[in-house]
């Protein structure tokens, strides 16, 4: 850090990443893979003028810091060449502090044989119950990381996260279906291997093998213009992920970031306005949720981590920022939101826990309100334009609702729509003793590519008028 102020940086940071990783999954009632792998380096950016600078090396020695911090302002220098404004950064709180989360039970910690156990015990119950292929793994993230600036922060974290998936697919003559537990991706935390027993794998494993088996013969979705949808609380995750969270990353909003997954359909000029959906929504981005995946002391540039609204009452009022994207779009403070995947990423606007506020319904309540409508749950596929605007979205499994009561079992189901008009048809919220803070391990972003690991707290919605099925 000194040493890119010394070669005329105004602004500088150095960020020390230590991160340990571990995987394993298995097939069929074997291991099929362990991964065990790390990596420790430093990452310094600085800036100069309009433009940043950033340098990244696995030498840890002091001679090699030294040089990164040189190197970075030399970068900086050449991107400020091209001509704009001098870039600001909105002011923080200069804390000095260590940080980490709650862990019961160290996930490194626990005995591969048991987690072996674990996997190919489930997966041999999925073959037993009807799965042609049966897989399961976890992942475990320990990551420990130190960042100094020029104007003071002094801050060290450990951040512990782990979570596990598994699915069963059963083939057809003509087809195959797959049902996922507890969702598309699993589920993951900032928390310890409690969380991973809490899933309850081999209690799950035979019924969504029976399902998967099952839908081979359940009807096809039905295709409607118009219909009464509740969506699970799984696929809700993925709804605000897409359509939302992505959508009000300021970089995307900015046009900086716009070659990867495109941008965004928002305007600066209406937040504070725009009417994003009914007046039921809340959405809410917030990094000091207790054990959701999303959460962490201190964000890549030293911000405390703090609840952002969103959405309010349906109205458009807040973005995921960090402190240079914040002072160009005027506001007073950054998001807390810059997040790098690793040492040798430049830290970029990411999603913290970005998700739904709970209302005052249940899914029961939704069922019971629903005369004639569909169920859908757990994602299958996804598809949204490069604005964030227009989307399709099919999930695993569905249930036709009639008069009241859930129904049948449907194959196949999807469901369109168009942002806005989609969420203002937000009728019926699941309550608080719904509410689940789904994580997301794998949400890409940026070149060269970075992971971030997000959070999507959301319940059980009914939404109105949704078109469904394949159109005809």
């Amino acid at each position: 850090m000194e040493a890119a102020l010394a070669a005329g940086a105004r602004y500088a940071d150095a960020r020390v990443m230590d991160r340990r990783h571990e995987a394993m999954n298995a097939r069929n009632g074997e291991v099929e893979g362990l991964t065990q792998d790390g990596s420790v380096g430093l990452g310094v950016r600085a800036l100069i003028g309009s433009g940043w600078g950033f340098f990244s090396t696995p030498d840890l020695t002091r001679e090699a810091a030294q040089a990164a911090g040189a190197q970075a302002a030399a970068i900086a220098r050449a991107s400020a060449s091209v001509p704009g404004k001098d870039l600001e950064l909105t002011p923080v709180e200069v804390r000095k502090d260590s940080w980490q989360n709650a862990v019961q039970e160290d996930p490194l910690g626990v005995p591969l044989s048991e987690k072996g156990d674990l996997l190919v015990g489930v997966t041999r119950t999925m073959s037993e119950h009807g799965a042609d292929v049966a897989l399961a793994g976890y992942d475990i993230w320990d990551t420990t990381k130190w960042l100094v600036s020029s104007e003071g922060h002094r801050i060290d974290q450990r951040i512990r996260e782990c979570g596990a998936q598994m699915n069963a697919t059963a083939n057809g003559e003509n087809e195959t279906q797959r049902r996922s537990y507890p969702g598309i991706r699993g589920q993951y935390g900032t928390r310890g291997w409690e969380l991973v027993r809490e899933l309850d794998l081999p209690g799950n494993a035979a019924r969504i093998a029976e399902e998967a088996r099952e839908l081979l013969t359940a009807p096809e979705c039905p295709s409607r213009e118009a219909t009464d949808l509740i969506i699970g609380s799984e696929q809700m995750a993925l709804q605000i992920h897409e359509s939302v969270g992505h959508a009000v990353e300021l970089d995307r909003i900015l046009g900086w970031e716009a070659a990867f997954a495109g941008t965004s359909w928002l305007d600066l000029a209406q937040i504070g306005d725009l009417r994003f959906g009914s007046e039921l929504m809340n959405i809410t981005a917030d990094a000091t949720l207790p054990g959701a995946l999303g959460s962490f002391g201190y964000d890549d540039e030293g911000t405390p981590a703090h609840p952002v609204d969103i959405v309010k009452g349906g109205v458009w009022v807040g973005v995921l920022s960090g402190r240079d994207s914040a002072a160009l779009a005027g506001l007073s403070e950054s998001g807390g939101a810059v997040r790098g995947d690793g040492y040798n990423r430049l830290p970029m606007v990411r999603m913290t826990n970005v998700g739904l506020l709970p209302g005052g319904s249940s899914l029961e309540d939704m069922i019971a309100a629903t005369d004639d409508g569909i169920l859908m749950d757990t994602n299958r596929s996804w598809s949204i334009d490069d604005k964030r605007l227009n989307f399709q979205f099919g999930c695993e499994i569905g249930r036709e609702i009639k008069d009241g009561k859930c129904g049948r079992m449907i194959k196949n189901p999807t469901y369109t729509g168009i942002g806005p008009r989609f969420w203002g048809s937000l009728d019926m919220i699941g309550n608080e003793s719904e509410w689940t803070f789904w994580g997301t391990p794998n949400c890409g972003k940026g070149q060269p590519g970075q992971i971030g690991h997000t959070g999507h707290p959301s319940v059980p919605c009914r939404f109105r008028g949704v078109r469904v099925g394949v159109r005809g």
